[in-house]
């Protein structure tokens, strides 16, 4: 799902659900604040510096392209130093996935599978693969899609913090730190200049949208995470209200994804209100 990968159609890709299968991979490190401050995951994502999408590079290609080794100095460059900046990096989510894939000895796709989509019942996807020459090959991006029913799922998983039934699939601790932002940074995010503060580990925090390119958290509650798709697909929770929304449109466009979220809540909260009369 731009995105958690995660983000998400069938018939696009979605960079939705970069966080779950990552973040179940961090379980073989100690969490966060025992790392020295060290944020692991501020190496991988939108603070990271490693070809953030204000350069105007293509997001597909092949790994040599990726991984900086065909000359092109957006890719080969860090554009900033790791959490001085805020800029929306689909390349780094793409080594997120080779990073998931070194730290698990699984390839992504196969780790999520297991990890995650299995435990909790995923009936359909498909994953976005890119080729490499001979030292390199052909491995999963953190492309992948979902039909709105299993990205319903992953919500709900995230709702319940992160157990499924009796089992826990994605790290409490994780589920916990999706509810702030996942780093320091206060200047605007370098493509679409919104408030750097929406971004937490692959999830958004709609409510604290600014009004930036007419996206706004007015009427969001605060706890509420969401990741939008490019072509309209959309995924969040409202822990507040024990609501999971997701969407899927299977046409890109411009659409009004805190709007949809903003009329979902208040839906919710005027049936609370009537069932009480």
């Amino acid at each position: 799902m731009t995105s958690f990968i995660f983000h998400s159609a069938l018939v696009q890709v979605l960079w939705i659900l970069p966080f779950a299968p990552i973040t179940r991979a961090q379980t073989y490190f100690p969490p966060p604040e025992s790392q020295g401050g060290w944020r692991s995951l501020e190496k991988l994502n939108h603070t990271s510096g490693i070809c953030p999408e204000a350069t105007g590079a293509p997001n597909d290609g092949r790994w040599e392209y990726i991984l900086g080794l065909t000359g092109d100095e957006r890719t080969a460059k860090l554009a900033f130093e790791p959490g001085a900046a805020c800029g929306y990096s689909t390349h780094a989510l793409d080594h997120a996935a080779l990073v998931c894939e070194t730290v698990t000895a699984m390839p992504y796709d196969q780790f999520s599978i297991k990890g995650l989509f299995q435990p909790i019942g995923i009936e359909h996807w498909w994953f976005q693969y890119f080729e490499g020459g001979e030292k390199i090959g052909k491995h999963p991006t953190h492309g992948l899609g979902l039909p709105a029913r299993d990205l319903a799922r992953v919500a709900y998983c995230m709702l319940h913090g992160g157990r499924w039934r009796d089992k826990q699939v994605i790290p409490k601790w994780f589920v916990d730190e999706t509810s702030a932002a996942s780093h320091d940074v206060k200047t605007p995010e370098m493509r679409w200049r919104l408030n750097a503060q929406i971004f937490s580990h692959g999830w958004e925090l709609p409510a604290r949208l600014t009004g930036e390119g007419g996206r706004s958290g007015v009427g969001i509650p605060a706890d509420a995470r969401a990741k939008p798709g490019s072509g309209g697909q959309y995924i969040a929770l409202v822990p507040s209200l024990d609501l999971v929304v997701t969407r899927q449109t299977g046409s890109s466009g411009e659409w009004q994804f805190e709007e949809y979220l903003r009329r979902s809540c208040q839906a919710v909260l005027t049936s609370t209100v009537d069932s009480k009369k």
